[in-house]
């Protein structure tokens, strides 16, 4: 069989890194609200002023003749629907807490008015500089209420899309982050060291009660990297007692990189799956490495593991598809995700906000 990859060839210059995801507690689901005023992120922002954008775009060409008419219909009403839809973007994010605690329909009210005022901010601003010489301050103003109440239903969507789906859902996913097959090899490596070293017999149970601590927590929209570092170490820990040195771990990370938002469970099930298609098939073992990097206002996370000779990518899909749809959520257009499989080594490499 083709030995494992020489350690120093295990770097990651040429690589990437990451995996799966989890959904929320089945019995709070019919209380969990979609937040219908997330519109502090960079993709939410890019998509309304495109919207906008496009509105304005239709509505200019009732009024142009021609090519040159409709291009400087376009431009004067940009210079009020512009500001005004950045003006609804702005306080929507900083009155975010605040509406999301208001009743659904006060929350579709408060809205409406909002895009109602903005609709006649952008009006004034126009009126202000003299392009034009009658303000159409209520047709702004039901303008303005329209278009809020047509983004605010994308972004009511957007947010029920974080919401579990279904109750087997949940279960899914519980089972394959802390997975039968691993529980039972656990008790069975605790109960091997309960007489010869009693003492690491206990925190390997330890290890295992803060796993499931952790995977059957009420749910949260997002948790710190360095809390799930210390779930992923704590994972570690016990598949170590499992494996001895056919597992070889090595950690590179940077301090700075630890407040960076991850959904929660998410670096240990990519961690576990490194193990699983590492670890378990090889006679001699593998390598894995895990790393953080904060870069100006980014960090990269890469998850790397040697895989068995003839070994390939197959078994990760599911996983990667998962993870990456939960970065999508959390992150929007800010979180890039790659892999990668090259000369036996496997990376999933994750770029988020800082």
């Amino acid at each position: 069989m083709k030995p494992s990859p020489d350690p120093q060839t295990f770097g990651e210059s040429t690589l990437l890194g990451s995996v799966i995801s989890v959904d929320e507690e089945p019995a709070r689901r019919s209380s969990v609200r979609a937040s219908m005023f997330d519109a502090c992120q960079v993709g939410v922002v890019l998509r309304a002023v495109l919207f906008a954008e496009a509105m304005v775009a239709v509505t200019a060409m009732f009024d142009a003749d021609n090519a040159v008419q409709w291009l400087l219909r376009f431009a004067l009403l940009t210079g009020g629907v512009l500001p005004a839809t950045l003006a609804w973007l702005i306080v929507a994010c900083a009155l975010k807490s605040r509406l999301n605690r208001l009743r659904f329909w006060l929350q579709w009210t408060a809205g409406v008015l909002l895009g109602a005022g903005a609709g006649l901010y952008g009006c004034g601003l126009l009126s202000v500089m003299g392009l034009l010489v009658r303000p159409p301050w209520w047709a702004s103003a039901a303008a303005g209420a329209l278009l809020s109440a047509m983004l605010l239903a994308g972004l009511y969507w957007r947010a029920k899309a974080r919401t579990p789906a279904a109750t087997a859902a949940r279960l899914a996913e519980l089972q394959s982050r802390i997975r039968p097959h691993f529980l039972f090899n656990t008790l069975n490596s605790a109960i091997a060291l309960v007489r010869a070293e009693p003492a690491k017999a206990e925190a390997v149970l330890e290890d295992l009660s803060e796993l499931f601590r952790h995977a059957l927590a009420d749910p949260a929209e997002s948790v710190t990297l360095g809390q799930e570092i210390a779930l992923a170490q704590r994972y570690l820990a016990i598949e170590q007692v499992r494996f001895g040195e056919r597992l070889q771990v090595q950690w590179s990370l940077d301090a700075e990189a630890d407040q960076a938002k991850l959904p929660p469970l998410l670096l240990q099930p990519l961690v576990e799956n490194a193990v699983k298609h590492g670890v378990e098939p090889s006679a001699t073992g593998a390598q894995l490495k895990i790393s953080t990097l904060k870069r100006g206002g980014t960090v990269v996370i890469k998850v790397t593991n040697s895989t068995p000779a003839g070994a390939g990518e197959r078994g990760h899909g599911l996983a990667l598809a998962n993870v990456r749809e939960r970065l999508a959520l959390l992150h929007d257009v800010e979180a890039k995700f790659r892999t990668v499989f090259k000369d036996g080594i496997f990376q999933v490499r994750m770029e988020i906000p800082a």
